[in-house]
């Protein structure tokens, strides 16, 4: 029963249904191009505010669900506050997906979780650091866009998203803040070495950080632990917010992305971005 259940949380996101992701996107999403670093085509799905640019941003790290689509709320939350929206798809990943294969079907066996400890903790962060390089070059292509300002780019992402941004913030990107929800919550206790893997990252921040989570997130550690890190630091802190929806998934992905989500955590989050793109 363990491994089941160990299995089930690795990545950090219920997997979408595909026919979830199948519909035509939104008439304001831009699909996109852009190349990963060793060339391999990527896409992702791009949204302008009204108005003449060049435009503050948001790259948007999505889950580890296989088709992670638009993200039209999100969408619709940024860019009617003045930023552009980018929604990257990492290969293996809904409009990336011809570019790998899927990183769910890449993760150690149920059992060798459980079984293997430290070596199968090693293999997952190896294949969050091989993601990591997609974000990258999703990154390089948005700060070359002549509608976006280079110089106010922000960065967030939810779950396995969570991740990439707090793995995404130890770099000289060029970003000016970062806000991780739910980094690594569904496999906080699973996945060893994960945590020290993101300490070491939040401790080496290049750029603010905000840790944010519902209080009926699947586990709060990641705010407990690596919120003091930041406030220690002076790089951040965390946000826990009262309990969202009634299951911990509403509590951990939905929070993030809905809304209903959006209108509680948005005014913090706004005001976080935009202190740090204040000259």
């Amino acid at each position: 029963m363990k491994a089941l259940v160990v299995a089930a949380l690795l990545f950090g996101c219920a997997h979408t249904p595909a026919t979830e992701a199948r519909p035509s996107p939104p008439p304001g999403a831009q699909l996109v191009t852009f190349r990963a670093a060793d060339g391999a085509e990527l896409h992702g799905f791009l949204y302008l505010p009204a108005g003449p640019g060049p435009f503050p941003a948001v790259l948007w790290n999505h889950g580890s669900e296989r088709w992670p689509g638009w993200q039209p709320d999100l969408a619709a939350f940024y860019t009617a506050n003045g930023f552009a929206f980018f929604i990257p798809h990492r290969r293996g990943q809904g409009r990336s997906s011809a570019a790998g294969p899927y990183i769910m079907d890449r993760q150690p066996s149920k059992l060798a979780i459980v079984a293997s400890g430290a070596d199968a903790g090693k293999t997952v962060i190896a294949l969050h650091e091989e993601a990591a390089r997609d974000v990258d070059a999703a990154m390089a292509w948005l700060r070359a866009r002549p509608d976006v300002d280079p110089r106010r780019i922000v960065m967030s992402g939810v779950s396995f998203g969570g991740i990439q941004t707090l793995l995404a913030a130890e770099k000289d990107l060029g970003v000016r803040a970062f806000v991780a929800f739910a980094p690594g919550a569904m496999s906080w206790r699973w996945v060893t070495g994960l945590d020290h893997r993101l300490e070491q990252a939040v401790e080496r921040a290049r750029a603010p950080v905000l840790i944010v989570q519902a209080e009926n997130d699947f586990d709060l550690a990641p705010s407990r632990t690596l919120g003091p890190i930041l406030e220690r630091a002076g790089k951040g802190r965390a946000a826990v917010f009262p309990a969202f929806g009634n299951t911990a998934q509403e509590g951990h992905g939905a929070f993030a992305r809905r809304p209903e989500g959006a209108a509680i955590w948005g005014p913090t989050v706004l005001d976080f971005f935009r202190r740090a793109l204040s000259p």
